[in-house]
């Protein structure tokens, strides 16, 4: 049986994707993003429900960050408020280090259709970074399993419950949902879309 671990932000995405892969590993990085007390709490919270082991990557790259995520401007090319230079090619790697550490044969990354809106996420992307991974010593595989779904679709595609669901922290900013960010939107309408409107 392949041994997985899955980078777990605490999102709406991951926390669908760790309901329905159960991964044996969920790694949550700390890169010196604003919201990342509240991502760690909220990932912690998802794999003690499902019993899921969880690693904490601390390596703090705050000061290459940009945009909403990093307390600054956005650069003048990013394509989105949030846009962090380089983001996903940083959490996968660091990611990637620590599973094969573990012991583990894949990584699993939940980019969704709607992350198509920056390069790093598009499933090009992730196949050049499953290929360039594949080329190293212990030719962990990376996946993006959710890449064609949209949040909606894959939450409904694996049947996540509701207090499952509800642990997920999706704030760009802060700790705690700002209600206002392009993260807490996509959130908020997300979940309505869902029917968990009142929650």
């Amino acid at each position: 049986m392949i041994r997985r671990a899955l980078l777990l932000s605490g999102g709406m995405d991951s926390t669908a994707l760790a309901w329905s892969l159960r991964p044996d590993l969920g790694i949550t990085i700390d890169y010196g993003q604003l919201a990342a007390p509240g991502e760690i709490r909220a990932s912690a919270a998802v794999c003690q429900a499902l019993g899921i082991q969880h690693r904490v990557i601390r390596v703090d790259c705050r000061s290459l960050g940009s945009g909403d995520m990093a307390g600054t401007n956005s650069l003048a090319f990013a394509p989105v408020s949030e846009w962090w230079p380089f983001r996903n090619q940083l959490i996968i790697t660091l990611g990637a280090a620590a599973a094969i550490q573990a012991g583990m044969a894949c990584l699993a990354i939940a980019a969704v259709a709607t992350d198509s809106s920056h390069s790093d996420g598009r499933h090009e992307f992730f196949e050049k970074m499953n290929q360039l991974l594949q080329m190293q010593e212990g030719e962990i595989v990376l996946e993006a399993p959710a890449v064609e779904d949209t949040t909606v679709s894959l939450c409904r595609r694996v049947a996540v419950p509701f207090e499952i669901l509800a642990w997920s922290h999706s704030c760009h900013i802060s700790e705690y949902a700002c209600g206002r960010c392009r993260g807490c939107c996509k959130h908020r309408e997300s979940m309505r879309e869902l029917g968990h409107g009142e929650y």
